[in-house]
């Protein structure tokens, strides 16, 4: 499983004009689920990032939590973080999981964030979204299980 996060000050998901998630201050989640992945990654991928201190304190150091900073998660589905461009001009995609997996995970995932308290919003699994997105810093974090 890959994630990468990025710390922001809003980020919202579209889908045919609708808004179906989003956020203020907090994180936007991309996640990619891969062949193999289990249960118990998606499990550790959420603690990780909803524990993660990229949030700065007074001083200026990245200190804090998301819930220190009663920040919440924007969580996307995207596949194409599993895209291997080594060969060739287009990527392959053969390391993504199939849709079946890939939702359920994507599930457990979310449900482990808010278990953590940690408000969530999402996009749509498999449909064509719009995400926007302001980076704060910028931040932008890659995280693998």
């Amino acid at each position: 499983m890959k994630a990468c996060i990025q710390r922001v000050t809003r980020a919202k998901v579209t889908v045919s004009g609708e808004t179906v998630g989003e956020i203020g201050a907090g994180m936007l989640v991309l996640l990619g689920v891969a062949k193999g992945d289990t249960e118990a990654d998606a499990r550790y991928l959420a603690e990780k990032i909803a524990g993660l201190r990229i949030f700065e304190d007074a001083q200026g150091k990245m200190n804090l939590g998301i819930k220190d900073v009663g920040g919440s998660m924007l969580v996307v589905s995207q596949f194409t973080l599993l895209g291997d461009c080594r060969k060739g001009r287009r990527p392959s995609f053969d390391a993504a999981a199939p849709p079946e997996l890939a939702e359920r995970l994507y599930q457990v995932f979310l449900d482990a964030v808010s278990v953590q308290g940690v408000p969530t919003a999402t996009g749509r699994f498999r449909q064509y979204m719009h995400v926007e997105l302001v980076n704060d810093g910028p931040v932008t974090l890659l995280v693998e299980s």
